[in-house]
């Protein structure tokens, strides 16, 4: 599980075992929105069609590639 963080894969894919590593990348390849945090981490944000459409952040580290953290996103407005 390279370019993840050990929070992500101890805790994040723990906790929410509906989440994959494939559409946390898919979101940061095409995302909807992206945004960059005062702490340089960057947020991406996008549609998960198996999910029944729903809408999920992805936390990377400031290089835009490793995953930190990602969670179903329910007040985001596209």
């Amino acid at each position: 599980m390279e370019n993840t963080t050990p929070y992500f894969r101890n805790e994040i894919l723990r906790k929410r075992p509906y989440l994959t590593i494939e559409m946390c990348r898919r979101v940061i390849g095409n995302p909807l929105k992206k945004e960059t945090q005062p702490d340089r981490r960057i947020r991406f944000w996008g549609k998960i069609e198996e999910m029944g459409n729903k809408y999920i952040r992805v936390v990377t580290l400031e290089d835009g590639i490793t995953i930190h953290n990602a969670f179903l996103d329910r007040g985001f407005k596209p």
